[in-house]
């Protein structure tokens, strides 16, 4: 299988864009969304204390989505109706998460190429971009400054203790939710918290009086966390 190229937009932030930036952040959109989609939000970030920061949006390949019908559009994986039975957990495409979970630690690759050590690259991500973040920070062979889930799951839970990397073991988390999301209700969110937090995995919580979106204090609240875990991170 021929591995796509992603289609990749860029943000540098401070107040010198064209100096060496001091960390990386790649960001993950969610379903049908495209890389453009969060870089309101990193405009709103001020992280000027630690220096530039450059912002990485790639576009995910474009695939049939079945819950929708079939229809084509950007996506890190497909996603299927819920089972029937409710005894029967939905099935998740393990196969378009692998294969996203190369992609991703591609990116991460490519920003330790560009001279950004991986001590200093955020892996961030919303819905189907948190999955992915989730998916691959954790498996992921580098240390990272850190990992963002915002209105987001975990993915392949069942096998993340047996496969989740020694690098990442204490990368800080940061996850996120609308306490009345339709999408990925919140009851989905925290049991994939109460899973990590049971890994050993440090997760800094917040959930939010809104639906499947972000707000205005989640983005103060992610400020501070970014903050603190790019001063510490060597």
């Amino acid at each position: 299988m021929n591995t796509p190229t992603l289609e990749i937009q860029e943000l540098v932030t401070g107040a010198d864009p064209a100096a060496t930036p001091a960390a990386s952040l790649i960001v993950l959109h969610g379903l049908g969304a495209d890389g453009s989609d969060f870089v309101p939000i990193a405009q709103e970030l001020d992280l000027g204390a630690i220096g530039p920061v450059r912002f990485v949006f790639p576009s995910a390949p474009v695939r049939p989505v079945t819950i929708n019908g079939g229809y084509r559009m950007r996506a890190w994986y497909d996603i299927h109706p819920p089972s029937t039975n409710p005894a029967v957990p939905r099935p998740e495409d393990e196969a378009g998460l692998r294969a996203s979970q190369d992609l991703v630690q591609g990116l991460i690759e490519r920003e330790i190429a560009r001279g950004v050590p991986a001590r200093r690259i955020v892996l961030m991500g919303f819905s189907q971009g948190c999955a992915m973040t989730l998916m691959t920070g954790l498996r992921a062979p580098h240390r990272l400054a850190g990992l963002v889930g915002l209105s987001g799951y975990l993915p392949l839970a069942g096998t993340t203790a047996a496969e989740r990397g020694d690098a990442n073991r204490d990368t800080p988390i940061f996850l996120a939710h609308g306490e009345h999301d339709p999408m990925v209700t919140i009851d989905r969110a925290t049991a994939s918290r109460d899973l990590l937090q049971a890994l050993g995995h440090g997760v800094e919580w917040h959930s939010y009086p809104m639906e499947h979106s972000v707000c205005a204090q989640e983005v103060a609240d992610l400020e501070a966390w970014l903050l603190t875990v790019l001063r510490t991170a060597p």
